[in-house]
């Protein structure tokens, strides 16, 4: 039987990244600093993390490859959102989100040539399309007010690169690593780079220490840290070259609705074709035949 799981676990990626994103603005809004936010999301990695390792037992790949694909997993992600902040401070929104949205490209390209995977007709067709809707419904009107030179081109590159290779270095592991294992070594990245965001934090200005500031944010980023574990499962059963543009176009569809519901936004005409691209692009992805057969992996 053709596995399906890849879907499961895609799916409920994309609906706790979709509220994620809908949500984060409320307590950034409310006067808590998303790199305040970043050092929770750390943290509430912790609580996917020990569910999953309890369930084997704790029993954690340690060998060298395990090792060094786990941290190259864990910093690229880690160390990508890291990067994101700064590249905000020194370049337009509405320039960065879109650059860094098509990261998938690289993915898909790396997986085609390193680890032989293919689609149908119909699979590439909805990987076009949720490549196009990808930036499109990244999009923010804006100006260059925010703009400082060419640094915020560079750091936008670097994230680019950076998640890009993460997802194929995500599916890569997942043929000789426990998915736990790699959602290990993403939580240990993840704390240990709290002191760098907690360093580029502005403690100049009043942060909101209640209710509505770290303890909201720890609710939402749970559901962060909840896809996030779900994203290697998905890479585990599926193929990066679907799993990539199809989380990476719906997730911001479901953003998009729960804001325009929350905030009575009604979106930029470029980010309506842009879901309307995404729906497309997710049902011809969503009925991709997965005609590779799963292995475990060799050292579990």
């Amino acid at each position: 039987m053709k596995s399906k799981h890849w879907l499961f676990y895609a799916l409920v990626t994309t609906l706790f990244w979709g509220v994620w994103g809908a949500l984060i603005e409320i307590p950034e809004k409310a006067g808590f600093p998303a790199t305040l936010g970043y050092s929770v999301w750390a943290l509430t990695m912790l609580i996917p993390a020990y569910v999953v390792l309890k369930k084997i037992n704790w029993k954690i790949d340690f060998d060298k490859r395990s090792v060094l694909l786990g941290l190259t997993i864990g910093f690229t992600g880690a160390g990508g959102q890291v990067i994101l902040f700064q590249a905000l401070r020194t370049g337009p929104a509405y320039l960065v989100f879109p650059f860094i949205s098509l990261s998938p490209v690289i993915t898909i390209l790396l997986s085609i040539l390193f680890l032989k995977e293919k689609a149908s007709g119909r699979g590439w067709l909805g990987i076009v399309l949720a490549l196009i809707a990808i930036p499109l419904l990244s999009y923010q009107p804006g100006n260059d007010a925010n703009s400082s030179g060419i640094l915020w081109i560079i750091l936008s590159l670097i994230v680019f690169l950076a998640w890009g290779f993460q997802a194929f270095v995500m599916k890569f592991a997942n043929k000789t690593m426990k998915g736990e294992s790699i959602f290990f070594y993403m939580t240990i990245t993840g704390l240990l780079l709290i002191p760098v965001a907690v360093m580029m934090t502005d403690f100049s200005q009043p942060i909101n220490w209640g209710l509505t500031g770290p303890y909201l944010t720890a609710v939402i980023q749970l559901l962060n840290a909840i896809g996030a574990l779900t994203l290697v499962f998905a890479f585990r059963y599926g193929k990066a070259i679907i799993v990539s543009p199809m989380v990476n176009a719906v997730a911001p569809i479901i953003t998009v609705i729960l804001s325009l519901i929350i905030y009575q936004v009604i979106p930029h005409m470029v980010i309506v074709t842009g879901i309307l691209f995404a729906i497309a692009a997710a049902f011809l992805l969503a009925i991709e035949e997965d005609e590779e057969p799963q292995e475990a992996p060799e050292n579990a």
